[in-house]
């Protein structure tokens, strides 16, 4: 990942999204019609997720240390370009807002040598305390990086894809 300090605060020199570390397309996600079955591509996005959020304090030490964690409550998957076995990629994140309970996640997965888009993920994750398993609010320490990583985000543009939703116009 880029940007965001050891701290949790983010490096302002320049708006950017956070990056995931490269991953292979493995063989065995591959489907009988030859390209990227659709659960994997969930896979990487959740991947992608996962590092973001360990550098964010939300990893397996927060989970333990605080009895908490975050919980996908909706995600929109868009499919825009087939991936095949041993295609490199990688992740872009920009957190596009949150509140004392939710973040709203936008994801972007590219080839990784080439830098076209195969498919975006836009999710709303939910902040749950695991003994009463109901949401709950964010600690000061992660809202404080959350409002930090917000600030340089909102000097990216707005995704296309933000807020989609699925119908079929009449």
């Amino acid at each position: 990942m880029e940007k965001l300090r050891e701290n949790g605060t983010i490096d302002t020199r320049e708006a950017q999204a956070l990056q995931s570390a490269v991953m292979t397309v493995k063989s065995d996600w591959i489907d009988y019609n030859g390209h990227l079955n659709m659960a994997y591509y969930n896979v990487l996005f959740d991947t992608a997720l996962d590092q973001v959020c360990e550098q964010l304090g939300l990893g397996p030490d927060y989970v333990k240390a605080r009895n908490a964690s975050y919980f996908t409550a909706e995600v929109h998957v868009c499919y825009l370009r087939e991936l095949e076995a041993g295609m490199p990629v990688t992740v872009n994140l920009q957190l596009i807002d949150f509140d004392a309970k939710r973040a709203h996640i936008f994801q972007e997965l590219r080839h990784a040598e080439e830098g076209w888009l195969s498919a975006t993920s836009e999710q709303m994750s939910l902040h749950v305390d695991l003994n009463t398993r109901k949401v709950a609010p964010w600690p000061e320490d992660i809202r404080s990086r959350f409002a930090a990583l917000l600030e340089d985000h909102a000097r990216l543009p707005r995704p296309e894809r933000v807020g989609r939703r699925i119908e079929i116009p009449r």
